[in-house]
């Protein structure tokens, strides 16, 4: 048997492996690690005293714990009920086609200040990777609407141009107002299984 030995000099040693890892970073940093976040501009919300305070920024007065958080998945496939619902997003900025087939976030507060509101006003927001990519608030009433975030409360009672006419019983709360709202604005086929 034979043992053969080789001696290695540690400061190259270190210094090539720093080298690599510099490499293997700036690799990272070029072919878009991590910039998905940072693509979209969308405000980022990494707490519920965030995403509260995005709604007040808005005028909404809303519950500081939401009534609801589930996960949800944007369609694949568009249908006319995203349709309409991305159009609404659209109006506001967002784009919820950029994240088909990708599960988000969807937190549902309760507004407080709806004028006039005889039936519960919710302010849905959906959160991918800690920024809002979307959302809108819904007055539940039988001639409610469903508007962007900036209708104001003192002109929510009046229809928006962002407003959604006749929203489906897919983007509608449930008309008991002793419970939370099961979907309010992604359309029911979204929801995570």
């Amino acid at each position: 048997m034979m043992v053969m030995t080789a001696k290695v000099d540690l400061k190259k040693a270190l210094l090539a492996l720093a080298a690599a890892a510099a490499l293997i970073l700036s690799l990272i940093l070029l072919l878009g690690g991590g910039s998905e976040t940072t693509q979209t501009g969308a405000p980022a919300v990494s707490s519920n005293d965030g995403r509260v305070q995005f709604l007040k920024d808005f005028g909404w007065d809303v519950t500081t714990s939401p009534v609801e958080s589930s996960q949800v998945k944007i369609p694949e496939t568009s249908g006319e009920v995203f349709d309409r619902y991305n159009a609404l997003q659209k109006t506001q900025g967002y784009d919820l086609s950029k994240y088909a087939g990708k599960s988000v976030m969807r937190y549902v507060y309760k507004v407080n200040n709806y004028p006039n509101a005889t039936e519960p006003v919710y302010a849905t927001l959906l959160v991918y990777k800690n920024q809002i990519i979307g959302g809108d608030v819904t007055n539940t009433s039988a001639q409610g609407k469903i508007h962007g975030f900036q209708t104001s409360p003192a002109t929510a009672s009046e229809p928006s141009a962002a407003a959604v006419s006749e929203p489906s019983a897919a983007t509608t709360a449930p008309s008991s107002a002793a419970t939370a709202p099961a979907a309010t604005t992604v359309p029911a086929t979204t929801a995570a299984s």
